[in-house]
């Protein structure tokens, strides 16, 4: 099975209507992303990953299969890396705002390439580490992909979720459930839910973590 073809078969399995025009549009995005990580991946080890049928799988069904459970319309991708999951969801969501930050020069390189060539208007790169990243504008979404624990996603980004908003939220993207990583928060977040996630063509545990703050006494 070609890439094209499995992507529509996975992608069918997410609920998309593969014959429409949009759902065209973003596989052929995510094609053309998915060769740009392949193409970068040979000189700037962006991925271990090196095939692009793991690739698919493992990144980005990975990142699109966490979108139901995703809400607003700005989103903050943490520790972005080669734009995961930041980039399909960017692709998925033209209404979207969606921010990459990342501190690897030539993974952000990699990214502002990936924006010019895929013509992302609603994605911005930071060059920089989340925890200096002071935006006048916060996040309705603040989401990470396997970068560091529970405890140190909240110390380095808390501050980037829009705390006016009771539905603003930090989202770490998991493997296996992280009981123990649950039990280090601060004292001052909680967690919402822990979801299990499937993804299409990806025989192994996923979870969303999805993390608020207390109100304030």
């Amino acid at each position: 099975m070609n890439l094209s073809v499995e992507l529509t078969s996975h992608m069918s399995a997410l609920g998309y209507d593969t014959n429409s025009t949009d759902a065209q549009e973003i596989a052929n995005n995510l094609l053309r992303y998915l060769d740009l990580i392949d193409k970068w991946n040979r000189v700037h080890n962006l991925t271990s990953i090196r095939k692009p049928q793991d690739m698919l799988t493992h990144h980005i069904m990975d990142s699109l299969a966490v979108l139901p459970q995703l809400d607003g319309q700005r989103l903050a991708d943490v520790g972005s890396g080669a734009g995961l999951p930041g980039i399909p969801i960017a692709v998925a969501k033209p209404n979207w705002h969606v921010v990459l930050i990342e501190s690897n020069r030539k993974k952000a390189a990699f990214l502002q390439q990936v924006k010019f060539e895929l013509k992302l208007k609603n994605t911005s790169v930071i060059v920089g580490r989340a925890e200096d990243f002071q935006p006048i504008e916060k996040f309705n979404t603040v989401i990470s992909r396997a970068l560091c624990s529970l405890r140190n996603f909240i110390l380095l980004a808390g501050h980037l979720r829009d705390e006016s908003s009771k539905e603003s939220r930090l989202v770490a993207m998991k493997g296996m459930n992280p009981d123990t990583e649950i039990r280090q928060l601060p004292a001052n977040y909680f967690i919402e839910k822990v979801s299990p996630i499937s993804v299409p063509g990806l025989d192994a545990k996923r979870h969303l973590v999805v993390i608020n703050k207390k109100d304030d006494d």
